[in-house]
Parts: structure tokens; C-alpha cells; sequence
């Protein structure tokens, strides 16, 4: 499964704006699309298309004015990457069939293929996952360290000190 640039833009602009909004003390700066697209290397057109998507949905706040631009709308902890994804539209699933959960399939006859079950659960460890990582776990690398299931470090944090 690959997640589309429009679910992956997203959320590198605010993992962007998550960090360079941050502020001391108080609410943190502003910050333009236009910084945003350079430093991502993103089209401003196609940021300004995504971000009316995530003021629709809630998650960031417009500033209007000198120094105006975009602020998160919570705390870079408080948002998760789910909330990101699924704001622009962007379903987190695995399997072909049209709707996520619908009891018709993806065969011809309308039966799920034979394999449905494994991809489905597997969008929705997707998702599990995504829901558990935030914009703070983002920008601090804290995205590579979670424990598994069994509470074991995975491979990569062997040896690394937390």
C-alpha cells in the first residue's frame, strides 16, 4: 500500500509548521505556505490546496495580516498523523475494494477476494499506528523507537539508549 503525495504533503507541511512554529512561551509564530514550499519543495498552489482542507477539518488556525500564515490549532503532541491523513481525504486502507467496509467485494460477483481479510487488517494496523504518532513524535525522530506489541524494542533500537 502506498500513501498518496496528498496524504504524504500534508503531512510533511505540518510536521514544517509544527516545527518551525514553535515558540518559546505563548502560541509560536505564523508561518507562510510560501516557507513552508521551499523548505519542503513543495507547489505553493498545491499546499494552499491542502491547507483549506486542514483548516476545514480543524487542525490549523489561518493568521491574517504582516507576518500572517498558518499556526497549528493544537499542541504539535495533541495532533496526530491520522487526523492529518484523513483531513485531506485520504483513506488509510489496503484493500481494492471502493469503501472501506462494505460487504461487497472487489470480485466481479461481488464476493471479497480471497485475501480481503488480510488486507483490511492490515489498514487498520495502519491506521493504528498512525494514530499513535504525533506531530511531536515527527519532529523529534521519536517515530523509529516505538516498542512492539510484546513491549520489545524493535531491531532498529537495539543498542540505542533512550
Amino acid at each position: 500500500m502506498r500513501l498518496s503525495t496528498k496524504g504524504r504533503y500534508a503531512v510533511m507541511a505540518m510536521a514544517d509548521l509544527a516545527r518551525h512554529g514553535r515558540a518559546e512561551a505563548g502560541e509560536g509564530r505564523a508561518v507562510s505556505l510560501a516557507e513552508i514550499a521551499t523548505r519542503q519543495e513543495i507547489s505553493l498552489s498545491y499546499l494552499e490546496q491542502l491547507f483549506a482542507r486542514l483548516r476545514k477539518s480543524g487542525l490549523v488556525r489561518s493568521v491574517r495580516g504582516p507576518g500572517g500564515g498558518y499556526r497549528l490549532a493544537k499542541t504539535a503532541g495533541e495532533t496526530v498523523v491520522s487526523e492529518i491523513v484523513l483531513a485531506v481525504d485520504e483513506p488509510i486502507r489496503a484493500v481494492r475494494c471502493a469503501a472501506h467496509g462494505t460487504p461487497r467485494g472487489c470480485m466481479l460477483g461481488g464476493e471479497r477476494c480471497i485475501t480481503h481479510n488480510l488486507w483490511e487488517d492490515l489498514g487498520d494496523e495502519i491506521h493504528r499506528y498512525l494514530s499513535s504518532v504525533s506531530l511531536e513524535d515527527v519532529i523529534l525522530n521519536r517515530t523509529s523507537r516505538r516498542p512492539t506489541p510484546g513491549g520489545r524494542p524493535v531491531a532498529s533500537e537495539v543498542g540505542v539508549a533512550a
